[in-house]
């Protein structure tokens, strides 16, 4: 028998009836917390090998021991005025509800020259709530400030005006209201100043957890797919290049390409789908996205 087991039945015997009752409780509980411990190891270990293979987690998303709900009030300003939401079927809205209460407590929302309301606050947790629900780690801890802006500010980062910025020292996405608003307003013209720079911060956050998290393997590996397809199809990328299907502030560097790409997903993916079929799925890939209108 080891040395540490004899150990521990010698401390139990000295004890009395009543602490060795608790001496037990205890030592069963630890050995079920170890246990516990080494499966959850086990699991992630098999899932990340799975998610290697076929780009998908071995289970659900949404398993919550304790659902959040939203009042409604919230609820119908995001029925109004949230698309992909009011697409969702009514299991996966209570998932939804759920991530953007959940988000609307973790983020500290800051206002520069202006008072911040309820719906600002709705309208930019939702926004990330979309981007990562395909998704099981959806919280993206490289954001815990978002700083509101009534239109284009000064950034000290690079003494330039700015519509938006993700600030990662800081752990802050900043954004000018005014253009967030115009973002949403239209549709269609690929253009989301919220979509662009949450793109960014989930990139960040996913670089940094790409090891530890199968969500960020996900996403970064599917990136890293698309990114050897077309440098390697030069075709393809000329293709996309003349087609002017992205602006050209896509091809500033590769993150803001991902930014510029994930944009147009969001907002035309018919269009993308119909012109480049190769990027389209790459993206949904990425995005792990299998809802209605997509």
């Amino acid at each position: 028998m080891p040395n540490f087991l004899v150990i521990v039945l010698q401390q139990r015997h000295e004890l009395s009836p009543e602490n060795e009752f608790a001496f037990d409780v205890l030592t069963y509980a630890l050995i079920i917390i170890s246990i516990s411990f080494i499966l959850l190891k086990l699991f992630y270990f098999f899932e990340m090998a799975y998610v290697e293979h076929v780009k998908k987690q071995l289970f659900y998303n949404h398993i919550y021991i304790y659902k959040k709900s939203l009042q409604t009030d919230y609820k119908k300003f995001l029925k109004k005025n949230f698309r992909f939401y009011d697409r969702l079927p009514d299991k996966q809205k209570t998932y939804f509800e759920h991530r953007v209460s959940r988000l609307l407590k973790d983020k500290e929302f800051i206002g520069k020259n202006m008072a911040i309301t309820d719906e600002m606050k709705i309208l930019i947790a939702a926004t990330q709530t979309k981007l990562t629900f395909g998704l099981r780690d959806y919280r993206i801890n490289s954001v815990k400030r978002i700083i509101f802006y009534p239109k284009e500010f000064y950034s000290y980062t690079n003494k330039a005006y700015h519509k938006g910025e993700f600030n990662l020292e800081y752990k802050a996405l900043v954004f000018s209201w005014k253009d967030v608003i115009h973002g949403y307003d239209i549709k269609d013209d690929n253009i989301n100043l919220a979509v662009h720079e949450f793109i960014h911060a989930i990139h960040f956050y996913y670089i940094s957890a790409r090891k530890r998290s199968t969500s960020a393997a996900i996403f970064i590996d599917s990136y890293y797919e698309l990114k050897e397809t077309l440098d390697r199809d030069t075709a393809l990328k000329n293709k996309l290049i003349t087609s002017k299907y992205l602006r050209d502030y896509a091809y500033t560097n590769q993150f803001e390409f991902l930014a510029v790409v994930i944009e147009s997903f969001i907002e035309t993916p018919k269009e993308l789908k119909s012109q480049f079929p190769e990027i389209y799925e790459k993206v949904k890939e990425m995005l792990n996205f299998n809802f209605a209108g997509y």
